[in-house]
């Protein structure tokens, strides 16, 4: 996916949650969390997602699907890259794919907040950190802890 695997967090939520009921718009956010907060590629909330689907055999499966046909298909790639490091079409196609992903990245982030509680707290939150993160260097750690603070007082 152009914007890497956050472009298909999108698509992976509606079949997951909405088409095959696999897991609750909540349980989807905890492993997108967990996916995130756990060393390794983002991508790795497919393992969660098949290991609560079918077990070992499942994590292994969605684990292989998704790895193994993009890392051979970018292995392809990146050799066709590096050879036309100067041709005027890379140069092309950099510009015109970039607000593919940027538009890639945006949506997934939408579909998380569609899954995610909606109280007023919860969106004050999410805006702050959004800018934070946009604005300023503060360490995610910061942000994080900030944030659960932000919550829990809000929530009291």
């Amino acid at each position: 996916a152009f914007g890497g695997g956050a472009g298909v967090l999108p698509d992976m939520q509606r079949a997951a949650v909405d088409l095959h009921h696999w897991l609750t718009p909540r349980e989807f956010l905890d492993f997108f969390a967990l996916s995130r907060a756990s060393p390794g590629p983002g991508s790795l909330i497919v393992v969660l997602i098949g290991q609560k689907t079918a077990g070992l055999a499942g994590a292994m499966v969605a684990f292989l699907a998704m790895f193994v046909p993009s890392s051979v298909v970018l292995y392809v790639a990146a050799l066709v890259w590096h050879r036309a490091a100067h041709s005027a079409w890379r140069a092309l196609l950099e510009r015109a794919l970039a607000p593919v992903a940027i538009g890639l990245t945006l949506a997934s982030g939408l579909a998380l907040i569609r899954g995610t509680e909606h109280s007023w707290a919860a969106y004050v939150v999410t805006a702050a950190a959004t800018l934070a993160f946009a604005f300023t260097e503060l360490h995610p750690l910061a942000l994080l802890a900030g944030g659960a603070v932000l919550v829990l007082v809000a929530g009291s």
